[in-house]
């Protein structure tokens, strides 16, 4: 099994729908320090699609892995500046 990254924090957005869970994960990715690792666990399936789609069209964030488990999606999204 795979060793998942060091993260910082976990953002818990369980039960919402999109767009909350991005909209959150930028919310706290904000007040993280460059080098921080954010851990979002979401229940929303699209999270993982919008969570990437973000990630990828965001500036000083990088999507590090993406693990798809029942019916829960973790997300880990390190700041990189």
């Amino acid at each position: 099994m795979s060793s998942e990254p060091d993260t910082t924090e976990t953002l818990d957005v369980k039960g919402q729908s999109c767009p909350m869970p991005v909209v959150k994960t930028k919310q706290a990715i904000d007040d993280l320090d460059a080098g921080d690792v954010l851990e979002v666990v979401a229940t929303d399936s699209g999270s993982m699609s919008d969570i990437q789609g973000w990630a990828e069209g965001t500036a000083g964030v990088e999507l590090l892995k993406q693990v798809e488990g029942d019916d829960v999606y973790t997300h880990y999204v390190e700041k990189t500046e």
